[in-house]
């Protein structure tokens, strides 16, 4: 037969091993790591950092409005027209008196052009693209502030899981104190039982708890890997098995007396840049009713021989152009944009009415969160001292076990419930501190 000490030994050792094993995986991490690490491995935050790259490489494509545009080129031509042919002579600068006999002139032959050409571009004065490059720097400035939003976003979900994450320790640590307790009182049954004073069904209530317990503490564990791999997710890592230790979870106790929304945050400036960059969009449209002034240039070289370069011109100048009338596309696109201006002025309004709300339901829902916080901690107090009675009582014999569960996972429940109130609260302050951009 089988020696039943030893198997308990044997199967004593296996649990102890793995439980080594699950805390070798186990590593602390502080919410200040946790943050930094998001802050620079986020998805999220990437993503918002290379749209200000994007914004800031389309800026830099207007400085296109100061600077000048240079081509090169060469060209190879062979013809027998007589009007390119004979340009060919004068351009190569070999027209002679013979070539002026009308049989050539009429019947030139085949005539070869080699020529390397230089042109250049130099805006003088382009009110448009002015502007329009204004409205480029301030669409580059309105996404610098959208990547801080976004930060600061993902700062406030990285404090929300790992609050969650202290809660499901606290959750594991309520529960295994509970599970103590309802061993002790499911093994006082027992020694009850067993001397006859007590019926069966008592020993059987007591075992029922003891198991409703044990799922609920693997449902905990289950809860704590959960929020590991969404912290670890926010935190931009690879997916590992590793599963995060935390601070205990206590409450998060900061001054909260700002009642008015800042102006200065961060998704209210990207909303006002925004706004701007319209706004030049509109002056540029405008502006594209007056004339636009730019100089050009060109050096050329022209020779019969493809690698011939023995004539040489050049031509500059100066351009004004002056588009009269566009069939009404300029004044059209000046009201579209207006009109694009005043939803944007009208959504930059609505946006600062509701995050003033916001702020205001979230300072009063930290004052309700308070008084829950208070009430629990009371009864929790409350519920301690009267399983303690019970528990003495029902020592005596003068209580049943019924009750005593009860008063048990009463108080376990409250525990549970301070805890839950406790995070709800830590939450609710960090997003006020997202909401006002606290530091």
């Amino acid at each position: 037969m089988i020696d039943k000490k030893k198997v308990s030994i044997i199967a004593l050792g296996i649990m102890v091993f793995i439980l080594s094993a699950n805390a070798q995986d186990r590593r602390y991490i502080s919410i200040t790591e946790a943050v930094e690490t998001a802050s620079r491995n986020n998805a999220n935050v990437k993503m918002s950092e290379l749209d200000t790259k994007m914004a800031n490489a389309n800026y830099r494509q207007t400085d296109a409005v100061f600077l000048p545009q240079v081509d090169l080129g060469y060209t190879a031509m062979s013809t027998n027209n007589p009007l390119n042919a004979f340009g060919f002579l004068l351009q190569q600068q070999t027209v002679t008196a013979m070539d002026f006999d009308p049989a050539k002139l009429n019947n030139p032959g085949a005539r070869q052009d080699y020529s390397a050409k230089v042109e250049a571009k130099l805006p003088l004065l382009n009110m448009d693209m002015i502007y329009a490059r204004k409205g480029a720097k301030a669409q580059e400035e309105a996404y610098k502030y959208k990547a801080q939003r976004t930060k600061e976003y993902i700062e406030y979900e990285v404090k929300k899981a790992y609050t969650q994450l202290q809660m499901s320790y606290q959750a594991q640590s309520v529960l295994e104190a509970s599970l103590k307790d309802v061993k002790q009182i499911h093994q006082s049954v027992t020694n009850f039982y067993d001397q006859g004073l007590i019926q069966k069904s008592d020993v059987l209530n007591a075992q029922v708890q003891v198991n409703t317990i044990e799922s609920a503490l693997a449902k905990a564990e289950s809860n704590i890997h959960n929020a590991s791999d969404g912290l670890r997710l926010l935190m931009g890592l690879e997916s590992a098995e590793e599963v995060y230790l935390t601070d205990s979870l206590s409450q998060k106790i900061e001054s909260v007396q700002n009642n008015m929304l800042s102006i200065g945050r961060s998704d209210i400036m990207a909303m006002n840049k925004a706004l701007d960059a319209t706004n030049m969009m509109v002056k540029s449209s405008k502006m594209a009713f007056l004339p636009r002034i730019n100089a050009f240039g060109a050096y050329q070289l022209n020779d019969s021989k493809p690698l011939g370069f023995n004539a040489n011109s050049y031509l500059v100048g100066i351009n004004l152009s002056w588009n009269i009338f566009s069939g009404n596309q300029n004044k059209n696109k000046v009201k579209s944009y207006q009109f694009q201006r005043d939803k944007m002025q009208e959504e930059l309004n609505l946006h600062v009415k509701q995050s003033q709300l916001e702020l205001d339901k979230t300072k009063r829902d930290l004052r309700d969160l308070q008084i829950e916080i208070n009430k629990q901690k009371a009864s929790v107090k409350q519920a301690d001292e009267a399983l303690r009675i019970l528990a003495n009582r029902h020592k005596e014999g003068l209580v049943n076990t019924t009750d005593l569960l009860m008063s048990q996972a009463q108080l376990s429940q409250q525990k549970l419930m301070l805890a839950q109130a406790i995070m709800s609260y830590n939450i609710t302050q960090s997003y006020f501190e997202f909401l006002s951009e606290l530091e």
